[in-house]
């Protein structure tokens, strides 16, 4: 690559996100057609200051979750954040939610971003109820006195909302099934409600139609995942200010893997999109979160695969529907 191709490449990059087909273009015409596609990148760029991933964690690397908490042990690894961090700049994206974790690791991508021009939220770490999903990555509560103290730490910590683990997994070996049943509505309520006393917005891990049914009528902020909704659960959550961020690539990325059967992880990712399409024109709330760090989405990757999703589901309501959400959670969290 020619030393002018270089810097219009590292331009292209910042304005990529959202218009790939004309830089598709830009990079394959000669220069007598740059000046004027490079001006309409600049000009696009401006218009759509945009870019926003609502989902990732920092912790992990796409791969092998073990080997990458071991990667932060004893303290996190600022070579690798800052690595990560630079690539979000280069690619355009000035807005990071952190899902948390138990080991620092995103309140110190917190404290770097700055450098890189992101703006970085966190919430120190996920908290979930004990002997429930949530344990890897999370502080437990076994009890409503310890759900207050681990608010009052996460508050300390410098948290700029709360993470809550109210739900299991999908089990990818088996369509519908969920690998534990979720919180109750009545704690869900208590919890959510405990967060918001103190001024805090709340995301929540939610899977299942009976979960999100429960955590939307409790005023959650944001739903992660939201795998499994029913009709009921759509109009629901569609009648709600609640954000859902259903982190299309976990599922689609997996196609092909030889982890789990594809027929079940694109039937999971049919049943998904189609919710989305449901919620979407009942006018609900969609953003784009990644889940970067989960099994096969890896760091900026993640966000361009997650949008490749979403654009296939949404088609030309897309950036209107995204760009909502995308500041309704920037306003809240």
């Amino acid at each position: 690559m020619q030393k002018n191709d270089i810097v219009l490449h590292e331009v292209v990059s910042f304005a990529a996100l959202r218009h790939r087909e004309l830089c598709e273009t830009f990079m394959l015409q000669k220069w007598p057609l740059y000046a004027v596609i490079f001006l309409k990148l600049l000009h696009f760029a401006k218009e759509n200051p945009m870019f926003a991933d609502l989902h990732i964690h920092m912790l992990l690397s796409g791969s092998d979750w073990k080997a990458a908490i071991a990667g932060h042990q004893p303290h996190p690894d600022d070579i690798l954040i800052k690595e990560r961090l630079s690539a979000y700049q280069s690619a355009g994206i000035s807005y990071l939610r952190d899902g948390g974790d138990r080991f620092g690791v995103c309140l110190r991508a917190k404290e770097l971003a700055p450098e890189y021009g992101i703006t970085y939220r966190t919430p120190a770490f996920p908290i979930y109820k004990k002997s429930h999903y949530g344990s890897f990555i999370g502080r437990g509560w076994s009890d409503f006195a310890e759900y207050r103290a681990l608010l009052a730490e996460a508050q300390a910590s410098g948290a700029d909302f709360i993470k809550l683990m109210v739900s299991g997994l999908m089990d990818f070996s088996a369509y519908g099934v969920l690998t534990e049943e979720p919180l109750t509505g009545a704690e869900m309520h208590d919890l959510i409600a405990a967060a918001h006393d103190l001024g805090f917005a709340v995301m929540a891990h939610c899977n299942g139609a009976k979960a999100v049914k429960n955590a939307v009528t409790a005023e959650v902020d944001s739903i992660e995942h939201g795998a499994y909704l029913d009709d009921e659960a759509c109009h629901i959550l569609a009648e709600s200010d609640t954000v859902w961020v259903p982190t299309l690539s976990t599922i689609g990325n997996l196609i092909g893997s030889g982890r789990f059967p594809d027929d079940v992880a694109e039937r999971i990712l049919r049943s998904a999109q189609e919710n989305i399409q449901k919620v979407a024109n009942l006018g609900g709330h969609i953003g784009l979160g990644c889940d970067a760090g989960a099994f096969r989405v890896p760091h900026v990757e993640g966000t361009f695969s997650e949008e490749k999703w979403l654009r296939e589901t949404l088609g030309d309501k897309t950036d209107a529907i995204l760009s909502a959400a995308e500041g309704q959670i920037q306003a809240k969290f």
